[in-house]
């Protein structure tokens, strides 16, 4: 693994990230009953503290308070990990990762038991034709369950990706925790390829490529959850014409 393949795995992170905040603020200004909101993001806000929770467990924090529902969204408090640097990193940023393993089973359930279809997704983004199949499965899922043979199970199927999607990123707490490590890490990696040492450049490129799995199917399933909302864009436009 060269550094263009470990730079594109982060950026393919940002841009899952990017596109969760883009489509949570999106709905935030649509929908105008708040009651409604919280029910759009209900299923993603339980398995993104869950999601801390595991972190916390794998870093050795004790969680002293977990709050599913509030005003101010779900939180998870706890003590600091036992493992430092990198174990607010993989608390903070749990989310990111856990999603899409969700996402994943989701789809999984629905194609075995509930009789949707689904194209299969590249699991890497290394070159344009990747590119090209990732839009193309996407399309095709709507179609397959829309237009080719309509499956009702497969609405239910949509308002889970949209509500997991927009719990996807990190909070603004999650950033501030974790941006420092996430900083040290991404300089660590990038001496590890210049350094050239056979094991290190071996484990890191392992974990890059876990990584970039998650990061792939963040990114597919947050483009199906923009295809889902483009129409809001209009009526966000209508609503600041004078």
């Amino acid at each position: 693994m060269g550094y263009t393949g470990f730079l594109l795995v982060i950026a393919t992170g940002f841009m899952v990230i990017l596109i969760s905040t883009a489509l949570d603020f999106l709905w935030v200004q649509v929908l105008p009953v708040r009651t409604f909101y919280y029910l759009l993001r209900a299923p993603g806000v339980v398995i993104h503290e869950c999601a801390h929770m595991i972190g916390c467990l794998l870093t050795g924090a004790t969680i002293h308070n977990v709050v599913f529902f509030s005003k101010d969204g779900g939180s998870v408090t706890h003590s600091p990990p036992v493992i430092p640097v990198i174990g607010n990193v993989i608390i903070s940023t749990a989310p990111l990762f856990c999603i899409p393993l969700v996402l994943s089973l989701c789809t999984w359930l629905f194609s075995h038991y509930l009789g949707c279809s689904f194209p299969i997704l590249p699991l890497t983004l290394n070159s344009t034709g990747t590119i090209i199949a990732l839009s193309g499965g996407i399309l095709g899922t709507f179609t397959q369950n829309l237009q080719v043979r309509f499956n009702p199970w497969f609405l239910l199927y949509l308002y889970l990706v949209l509500s997991l999607i927009l719990s996807a990123a990190p909070s603004m707490q999650d950033t501030k925790n974790a941006a420092t490590g996430c900083c040290i890490l991404a300089i660590t990696g990038i001496l590890i390829l210049w350094s050239r040492i056979p094991w290190a450049v071996t484990i890191l490129t392992e974990i890059t490529r876990i990584l970039g799995m998650g990061f792939v199917l963040g990114l597919g399933f947050g483009l199906i959850a923009l295809v889902l909302s483009s129409p809001l864009l209009l009526v966000c436009t209508c609503r600041h014409i004078p």
